[in-house]
């Protein structure tokens, strides 16, 4: 039997005194339907590399399209390449943006463990 609490003060401290696999499993986005039908998954977990469009968040990054370079897992967003954001003296700084809000419009298959799983997953749906 498996507890759940429906306190925003319980999910919280659940969500960031998760251990590392889990914290993991947040930090997956959408395919994009090109992608999904291909690889016949919907999502992902975003890694260093892919290309994502960011599809929620002000208008002045929405629509951005670029690389991840550096997925932050601790506090469960990823940077992406031209997406900066000033600081009050003027400098740009990476703007880390939540994994949900993106779409994958191309993944990076470099890894081989990633390709497997991704075939593996395929295989088991049908």
């Amino acid at each position: 039997m498996v507890l759940r609490s429906s306190k925003a003060r319980v999910q919280r401290k659940r969500h960031y005194n998760a251990p590392a696999h889990i914290r993991s499993k947040k930090l997956s986005a959408h395919l994009s339907t090109e992608l999904r039908e291909k690889h016949g998954v919907r999502s992902a977990r975003v890694c260093r590399g892919d290309t994502v469009v960011i599809i929620r968040g002000n208008e002045d990054i929405r629509g951005n399209e670029g690389k991840v370079v550096e997925v932050l897992t601790d506090e469960g967003k990823v940077v992406i390449d031209g997406v900066t954001i000033n600081q009050a003296d003027g400098t740009a700084v990476a703007r880390p943006i939540h994994a949900s809000n993106l779409v994958i419009t191309k993944l990076d298959l470099s890894d081989e463990w990633r390709a497997d799983s991704l075939s593996r997953k395929k295989e088991a749906k049908g």
